[in-house]
Formats: structure tokens, sequence, C-alpha cells
């Protein structure tokens, strides 16, 4: 069993700790830290975990420990990250890999350099809804994939978040903050992403905090928080993706494909399946079905990846959430970034090769 420390004890930190306790327990959680010592004690206590650390770098020392799981803000990742390699751990990231495709890069070089494995979010893709898909796709159902269109729009998280600043500063925004969800989803449908083109806007310079405990507060808004992206597909679709903190609800589905056969309204990608329904529009009746769900993980199964991570790692395999998917990703997301900026397509320079799909067969917990 891999043993591992946790870095960040903040808002997603509550459904990985529910996950490692009643579901993964192939994975054991043995250490936690966070700058603010009360939360890391409220999970000690709740969880029963061992260990409390006043410091990442005393986490990292501890020789029990073989991951990392990076908790922290987007624009601390990086440093995190780099600091668990070179200590020896095996790193598994909230999303997004770094802030920038530099800070990627060099975290793959660095995990490469010392014989370790860097991954991390999203998994939602290994969720019931992603895989009943992708298994649908490769039967055939909806024919061969022409395009799509994908929609994440809303009016911010200030509304809601309880700390919401850091989705307007360097990391954050609609496109490093949700689109590993959508892109995640769309390359583990339908393969690697060859070139992107990306119109870009920062709508609101200030945002006004109206959720507890900063109400009232002002956030200057230091990235673009408005795009427009042309996703084009080694294998032929080009998809259109919008990803916005500035509009009212669109009513859009979050991923609809359209096949030669009929169209595939993929659920939402942040939901691993039994939250959101799958609809097929046969093409040839005009009528629209409900799919089935036909895999495991239906519910919040936050977690997930990083018991296949340590899975994989036990066993001799690549994981399925490995820097091989989540660094493809990131060039994706910076990709539209300097397309934006410069006006021209950008071409990317990673390849992506999906993995097995799930073994909807394995005991529920078991990778």
């Amino acid at each position: 069993m891999m043993k591992v420390g946790m870095v960040g004890v903040g808002c997603i930190s509550g459904i990985y700790l529910k996950n490692f306790k009643e579901t993964f327990c192939d994975v054991e959680l043995v250490a936690v830290c966070d700058l603010i010592r009360e939360r890391a004690e409220k999970a000690q206590k709740e969880y029963g975990i061992p260990k409390i650390y006043d410091t990442m770098h005393e986490l990292f020392a501890d020789p029990e420990i073989d991951i990392v799981l990076n908790l922290t803000r987007p624009y601390q990742h990086y440093e995190v990250s780099r600091a668990a390699l070179e200590a020896g751990k095996h790193v598994y990231s909230e999303k997004p890999l770094g802030a920038d495709w530099e800070e990627g890069v060099e975290l793959v070089r660095i995990a490469n350099e010392k014989g370790l494995w860097i991954g991390g979010a999203p998994d939602t893709f290994m969720g019931a809804g992603i895989q009943t898909c992708r298994k649908k796709i490769e039967e055939g159902l909806i024919g061969d994939v022409i395009g799509g269109r994908c929609v994440m729009a809303g009016r911010g998280v200030e509304s809601w978040h309880p700390d919401p600043d850091f989705y307007y500063q360097r990391g954050g925004g609609p496109l490093l903050d949700m689109g590993p969800y959508y892109i995640t989803a769309l390359i583990n449908l339908i393969g690697g992403v060859e070139s992107v083109y990306a119109k870009s806007r920062t709508t609101f310079s200030e945002r006004l905090i109206t959720a507890a405990p900063h109400v009232g507060e002002i956030i200057t808004v230091n990235v673009p928080t408005h795009y427009e992206i042309l996703l084009n597909f080694v294998s032929g679709p080009t998809i259109s993706m919008l990803m916005s903190f500035d509009l009212y609800n669109t009513n859009q589905a979050n991923i609809q494909l359209y096949g030669t056969k009929g169209n595939l309204y993929v659920p939402d990608p942040n939901c691993f399946g039994s939250e959101c329904g799958m609809k097929y529009l046969d093409g040839a009746k005009n009528e629209t079905l409900e799919i089935p769900l036909e895999f495991d993980y239906s519910v919040n199964s936050r977690c997930l990846g990083l018991a296949d991570f340590a899975s994989a790692i036990e066993n001799g395999r690549d994981p399925r959430a490995s820097y091989k998917q989540t660094l493809h990703v990131l060039e994706v997301m910076t990709g539209a970034m300097k397309s934006a900026e410069s006006g021209l397509p950008y071409v990317m320079t990673t390849k992506f090769e999906r993995l097995a799909p799930m073994d909807p067969t394995l005991p529920h917990g078991k990778l």
C-alpha cells in the first residue's frame, strides 16, 4: 500500500478525505499539512490521520510517504510539486499542473530526471459518465465525430466561494480553472489536440465579493475571464469551446459532439456521472434517448485518479492521470492563451495517446 501526504487542506480536500476513508482503501493518507494548522487538526480529528506537519518540507522529509498530494492554490502548484519531487516523492496535484507552460515542462523534467511520476486532476474522466460516452463512441453510436461545442459559462465564483480572489489572479481564470475538466474529457473521448486558436477578453476589471467572509471586498482582475477557442484534433474534428466567468446562464449543454449518425450530449465533465444525464440524438429517427451508465464511479469520486496513480506505480504501468495527460492539457490551455495574445493559431508540441478504458468488472474502490 502506497502512503500519501496531503499538502493543503482547503475546500477541495473534504471530498478527498471522505473518499480516502470510505472508498479507496488501497492507498493510505498518513499525514496532512496546511499553513492554517487548525484545518489540518480538524482533518486529523475527523478522519483519523496519524500525522500533522507544520511545514511541507517536514512532510517531504518523512520516509514513510511515497506520494505527495498537492491541494494548494493553482499559483502554488509549481513550488510545492517541485520541492516534493526534489525530496524524492511522487506527486499527484490538483489541476492545473502549473500556472504556465514553462512550469509544467520543468516539473516533468525533474520527475523524469529523478525517475519519479507526476500527474494529477481532473480524474472525472475516469467516472461512469465519460467512460460510458467513450464506449458508445467507440461502438459507433454517433458514427464518425465531425465536431462539437463545449460551454462553461457563469458569472464567476465571488457569489459563493469563501476565498475567491485567487480565481482572478495568475493561475486562475475560467480556462485554467475549468478548462482541465473539458479538455481532459475531450482528449479521452476523441484523442489528442493538434492546434489551438483563441480569442480572449477581460470584461470586468473588478469584482465585488458577495459571499462570506469577504462580503463587500473588491477583487482586482488580472487574467482574461472570457475565451472563445477552436480545438483541432489529430483525429479530424474541430470543436469550439466557450470558457467564461462573464456571462449569465446560456442554457447550453456542457459538451455536445456531432457525429455522422447523430449527436452525443456528454455529461458535465466536472461530474463523475449520475449528477448529469447523457443523451443521444438519433439522427435517422430524430429522437433523443437517455443513455444508461455502464461503468462504476457515478458519484463524486475525487481521489479515484490518485488511487489509480498509486496502483499504476506499484504495478509498473502508466497512470491514467499522469503528466502525459496533464502536460498535454496544460499546453492546450497555455497555447490558447498564446494564440489569443498573438492572433495566430498555436501548434501543439506534445502528443497524447489514450490509455485503456476503465474496467467495469473490478470491485468498487479497486484499481
